[in-house]
């Protein structure tokens, strides 16, 4: 193993030197091992995805004018108030009909939530409801909304949306509150793709621009399987050609909602938690639907949630192919479009945050569940009690110390080392002069025995050594 990891690392220097490989720019941004950017060699250590909590249902439809076929939520976290948008949709006639409504909950834990009483839309012969936005089918069918970050947004747009379908093409709203919307422009803003399902939008902050992931077929039209194109603006109004997005040596899957936002804790890395769609794959026998009153049209279909990320471009990085959240126990979970997740993951407490998820749907007991994660803590890298070691790429950075978010066992532990351009450990940072860190912490400094300031690695090409022991590390940042 370690004359492999010798043979690697010495492979790895000659391509630096050959090609004169750019070094990675770290700056202070926090780095997740959700993909291999940041890893060169594995020893005994490999990048492991951990599967969210079920913390249980937080938010039923069950209004009238909600109902079985509410879905494509998005939660929003805006200082103490979190936001919950979703379609209201009691029965299903076509897609973009009458029937669809935006509805609007709210809390102030990410927890419990509440539907104030807007009196905005006479809905049911009431004004008594929880409505954002009625009358504007087919923009309800799959109304998108985000909190616009770009911060020469104006005042009475700090809210947008996006919803559509073929036909008009996805249609652009505009909030100052994220409550009262107006429609920006009457004609579509952008028309070049299929839009069946949730399009997605956002202002990205490393790439300086708006950026929709939507809905396409991977044979064009209605054909082959359900996939997803990324267009960009500068102004949310005009939109360039869309790219598709590929997905590596990776099969291609029937993806209904791709759900890809930046992280908030890693902006430059975009996060995706959509629903794998399997169309044909039925579990439920026709008794079993017919006990558990599921619509008879929606059945005949499975679904569960994946993980996948991007970092820009019209690459996702699918490094792990198995279900993020599995379905759960009961056939109720075991119907055709559920397990859908929500837009947006957003912290719930100091080591936690949460992903939504709609389950049960085509049920009259739909709902929004809540699952829990720890801060960062999509993916790891992780070593057994035997111990192995990471060694990572080239990189600057430009913070002056180093903060990791890691857990070991009472056995376990962590140290690391960085090393020069040739490979040798850089003297007042090697793995003696690092301390034995022991601990389970969201945010700790490492600091050195030497009593060394990173300061003087600032702009300098380095590499880390990570040599670890029953231990999971979650992420790093320079600070």
């Amino acid at each position: 193993m370690q004359k492999k990891m010798l043979f690697t690392l010495i492979c790895s220097w000659f391509v630096l030197m050959a090609f004169g490989q750019k070094y990675l720019e770290l700056g202070d941004q926090r780095e997740l091992f959700v993909d291999h950017y940041l890893i060169d060699v594995l020893q005994n250590v490999r990048i492991i995805m951990h599967h969210p909590v079920d913390e249980g249902p937080v938010l039923f439809f069950d209004k009238p004018w909600e109902g079985a076929f509410s879905t494509y939520s998005t939660i929003i976290k805006e200082n103490d108030i979190y936001r919950a948008y979703y379609r209201g949709r009691p029965i299903t006639v076509l897609d973009g009909d009458e029937h669809e409504l935006s509805c609007y909950a709210e809390s102030k834990d990410g927890i419990h939530w509440v539907k104030p009483v807007l009196k905005q839309y006479e809905v049911h012969g009431t004004f008594d409801n929880n409505v954002v936005l009625a009358n504007a089918a087919p923009v309800t069918h799959n109304f998108s909304p985000f909190l616009d970050t770009n911060p020469n947004a104006a005042p009475d747009q700090r809210y947008k949306a996006l919803g559509g379908i073929v036909n008009t093409g996805l249609v652009a709203y505009v909030s100052p509150d994220g409550i009262h919307w107006r429609k920006l422009q009457e004609e579509g803003v952008f028309k070049k793709g299929m839009f069946d399902s949730q399009n997605v939008v956002f202002w990205s902050e490393s790439e300086q621009c708006y950026i929709c992931y939507f809905r396409i077929w991977s044979g064009g039209g209605y054909s082959g399987v359900r996939t997803v194109a990324r267009t960009t603006s500068t102004d949310f109004i005009h939109w360039t050609e869309p790219v598709a997005m590929t997905f590596g040596d990776t099969p291609m899957e029937d993806m209904y909602t791709n759900q890809t936002a930046p992280y908030f804790r890693a902006p430059h890395i975009y996060i995706a938690i959509g629903g794998r769609f399997m169309p044909g794959r039925q579990v439920l026998t026709d008794e079993q639907a017919k006990e558990l009153n599921v619509d008879p049209r929606y059945f005949k279909d499975c679904s569960d949630a994946f993980l996948m990320t991007t970092r820009g471009g019209n690459l996702y990085d699918r490094t792990f192919m198995e279900a993020f959240i599995r379905p759960g126990v009961g056939w109720e979970n075991w119907v055709s479009r559920s397990n859908y997740p929500a837009l947006n993951v957003v912290q719930t407490g100091f080591a936690e945050m949460s992903i939504y998820v709609n389950q049960d749907y085509a049920q009259t007991t739909a709902h929004l569940r809540r699952y829990s994660l720890r801060l960062d803590g999509f993916t790891s890298i992780v070593a057994p009690y035997q111990g192995g070691e990471a060694i990572t790429k080239y990189f600057t950075f430009s913070g002056s110390e180093l903060e990791i978010n890691y857990s070991t066992s009472a056995a376990g532990e962590i140290r690391f080392e960085f090393q020069d351009t040739d490979g040798n450990p850089i003297p007042g940072f090697t793995l003696e002069d690092s301390p034995t860190i022991i601990g389970n912490e969201i945010a700790r400094i490492v600091q050195w025995k030497s009593g060394k300031s990173l300061n003087e690695l600032i702009g300098k090409p380095v590499r880390m050594r990570i040599v670890m022991k029953d231990a999971n590390l979650y992420s790093i940042r320079f600070n």
